[in-house]
């Protein structure tokens, strides 16, 4: 997901407030001066996987926005201006079972008296960063939240707060610097990332708490780098609604749906950009990371009444035993380790993939919207209008086909891609995958 975090209808409102407390103020000085904030903050119109496609000039047409337009031909979208990272919920949520995983970093132990909010949040905040990414084939930047698990610069975060990101730097909220990171290993399907901060070294950490333990009617705190706003976290209160809950999450930058279970539902107002960002017990243990949320009108359609908050967080159980994982660099079916393969060519949504075949081609496949200058599909002679059929020797027949097979690869990886021209001659090629953008 790659837009992704805790994420709303509203995306632009700056506050938002619930009937258990309202958003702490910034503390003095925190506000991130205005010439040092990222550009923007974007959500990824497409999966790096298969890529999207800078096009020539003039005019700058967007190749992940691809469509197909009247008459059998096709337009391009303009560029999108950055946005927060956030995940909109897209159904109902239904019960589920709360998965719990073991885990290898700390947990702390329970004090015996609850803190207050601002305790937690100062306790909390040094060991948050800011995670700011260039989606480079869409000409755009994102923004989310991650906490750092190791002195050394281990951050866990959501796999859509770097999706599709060509580049990602992280901002430590504790020691103030910027660091360049690479992605140790994703989780695609769980929502869950893992990042490493390039030269650091003595960073404060989060402490880590048992979600296992949740229970609806507990008091959370929540904080993050609300609205990309970067700086000191915004941070927010509420009670625990419901455990083990399934959800259905929209990314707002492309439309990619996540189905998420298990989730910790509550009433806390997070806002886009706090995805990757901690829910913490009044013991001051994260025990969730915020990804999604929802917004709906208290009073029904129309009316000024007050929003009620959604929010959604994957229990720490979980995302701790997917970041062991990564850290111990077991891929699996469901996690990826290291750089994401890219083979360089954008594709047509399924809904309009026949608008951009050509003559005599297969009906099965994928059909190729543009390719990535440079890239493996480029060497290979592949272009706009062509058909992929088999790559790696697995037959194609949606795009989705497309993203699980190179999902299995990595950059430098060999692999035998065969395709249909326009004109409908069937070729085929040895290509060296390169390093294309997360997830």
């Amino acid at each position: 997901m790659n837009s992704m975090y805790g994420s709303f209808d509203q995306h632009d409102r700056d506050d938002a407030q619930n009937t258990d407390g309202g958003r702490v103020p910034e503390e003095p000085g925190g506000q991130m001066p205005q010439g040092d904030r990222p550009a923007g903050y974007g959500s990824p119109a497409g999966y790096g996987a298969y890529g999207a496609v800078p096009p020539p000039p003039p005019p700058p047409p967007n190749w992940l926005s691809h469509s197909a337009a009247p008459g059998g031909g096709h337009h391009m979208a303009p560029p999108r201006r950055g946005r927060r990272r956030a995940l909109i919920v897209a159904s109902g949520v239904t019960a589920a079972a709360l998965v719990a995983g073991g885990t290898a970093w700390a947990t702390a132990g329970s004090p015996a008296v609850a803190l207050s909010t601002s305790a937690i949040a100062s306790r909390t905040a040094p060991g948050l960063v800011d995670v700011m990414t260039t989606l480079g084939y869409q000409r755009a930047n994102a923004a989310g939240t991650g906490m750092v698990l190791t002195s050394t610069g281990e951050v866990l975060t959501n796999n859509h707060v770097v999706a599709g990101a060509t580049s990602i730097k992280v901002r430590d909220i504790g020691n103030g610097r910027t660091y360049s990171a690479r992605v140790v290993g994703y989780s695609e399907r769980n929502d869950v990332a893992v990042l490493k901060l390039i030269g650091a070294s003595g960073l404060s950490t989060v402490s880590i708490g048992n979600s296992s333990t949740v229970a609806a009617g507990q008091h959370m705190v929540a904080l993050g780098n609300a609205e990309g706003r970067g700086g000191y976290p915004a941070v927010v209160t509420g009670t625990v609604t419901s455990t083990g809950t399934a959800i259905s999450a929209v990314d707002s930058g492309d439309g990619t749906v996540e189905h998420l279970a298990g989730m910790i539902q509550t009433n806390a107002a997070i806002q886009p950009g706090d995805s990757g960002g901690p829910l913490v017990n009044s013991s001051g243990q994260v025990v969730g990371m915020d990804t999604a949320a929802s917004n709906s009108n208290s009073a029904g359609y129309g009316t000024t009444a007050a929003q009620t908050t959604q929010a959604f967080s994957i229990p720490i159980n979980r995302a701790i035993a997917i970041a062991n994982q990564i850290e111990t660099g077991k891929s699996s079916a469901t996690v990826h380790i290291g750089a994401t393969a890219f083979l360089g060519v954008a594709v047509y949504p399924a809904s309009s993939a026949s608008a951009g075949a050509g003559i005599g081609q297969a009906s099965n496949g994928v059909t190729i919207a543009g390719v990535v200058p440079g890239t493996a599909a480029a060497r290979a002679g592949l272009s706009a209008g062509d058909t992929i059929i088999a790559l790696g020797g697995h037959q194609l027949t949606s795009n989705s086909d497309l993203q699980t097979v190179i999902a299995e690869y990595h950059p430098g990886d060999k692999v035998r891609i065969e395709w249909s021209s326009q004109f409908g001659q069937t070729q085929t090629a040895i290509v060296t995958l390169t390093s294309g953008p997360t997830g």
